[in-house]
């Protein structure tokens, strides 16, 4: 039976994909709300159209989460057909709601205005300022409620999976999540070097709309991809070396899932919409910028591939 919390937070998810969704549906439409009349998305209809509407599909697929992790029917759906989406909602929420927060804190500060998420501060705006406050507050609260809702699905469903120490039970001496791991961390050093050289106010490799709109949110936002990138290898290496045995199993858990989850989906975003965005040259992604971005999402599969089968061996073991 739905608990008020589980109902609660189930409301709280659904009005919150509201304001996004009802702005882009607007924009498929054919309104401006929001957008002033120099905006380069005004430029490329067609690919706003494709844009809105995929995005629009991806919000809703919020709700559709949200039923699974509330209603009775959710408990049978196969652990993957939830795991996955969950992990992709979870790494895109999660730098939305570390880093405009973050971003909002260094403005009120006097270091600069809050915007889009991935640092990108254009020499013309292409969204008004409130749609950003208005939009990634519905993310925040999509990210709080959501994440409730699987905290409290997987404990009534795969508690077992997460409880106890990192030693037990003991490992099977499998390779491949070894490998996986050990993969995942000398690949890390190129992006983490490259984003806090670029939070320290190095231009090399950065395209001219970055570079000429850095202000003290770009270099936060940049701060915090370092840290994604270290907290998903951190994730990774606690979980096959079993160091220490004594750690709690949901450290490293929720470091290599959330890590990973923004890492690798972040990163496989920003390169899908480098191979199919439109703009003028400064506007580009430049090769070191596409290549951190498919850094970011080949160690993200990684870390992602290395915690399912660590917790596929502790699911065999306490069969």
């Amino acid at each position: 039976m739905l608990g008020g919390v589980r109902r609660a937070l189930r409301v709280v998810a659904g009005l919150a994909c509201l304001p996004y969704l009802s702005l882009k549906i607007a924009w498929i439409s054919g309104s401006h709300l929001g957008i002033p009349g120099s905006s380069p998305l005004l430029e490329h209809r067609t690919m706003m159209i494709f844009a809105n509407g995929l995005t629009v599909l991806m919000d809703a697929s919020v709700l559709v989460l949200v039923l699974l992790l509330t209603r009775p029917w959710g408990l049978r759906t196969p652990a993957w057909l939830l795991a996955v989406p969950m992990w992709v909602a979870s790494g895109l929420l999660v730098p939305i709601m570390a880093g405009f927060p973050l971003q909002l804190l260094v403005t009120a500060l006097g270091g600069g205005a809050a915007g889009s998420s991935g640092g990108e501060a254009d020499s013309e705006p292409f969204l008004h300022d409130w749609v950003f406050g208005v939009v990634y507050s519905g993310f925040i609260l999509q990210g709080i409620a959501l994440g409730a809702l699987f905290v409290l699905y997987a404990k009534d469903r795969w508690a077992h999976l997460w409880r106890g120490r990192l030693g037990e039970p003991a490992r099977d001496g499998a390779r491949g999540p070894r490998i996986a791991a050990f993969c995942a961390a000398p690949l890390a050093l190129f992006p983490v070097t490259a984003h806090l050289l670029w939070a320290s106010g190095v231009d090399a490799g950065l395209n001219a709309s970055r570079a000429e709109g850095r202000d003290a949110g770009f270099a936060v936002l940049e701060c915090l991809n370092a840290v994604y990138l270290l907290a998903a290898v951190a994730g990774a290496l606690l979980l096959v070396l079993r160091r220490p045995p004594s750690l709690s199993v949901k450290v490293p858990l929720a470091l290599a899932w959330l890590g990973s989850g923004a890492v690798g989906c972040w990163g496989g975003w920003l390169l899908f919409g480098a191979l199919i965005g439109a703009g003028d040259i400064g506007q580009r992604p430049t090769g070191p910028m596409l290549l951190t971005y498919a850094v970011h999402m080949i160690i993200g599969l990684l870390v992602a591939a290395t915690g399912a089968r660590f917790l596929g061996e502790r699911s065999r073991s306490t069969a």
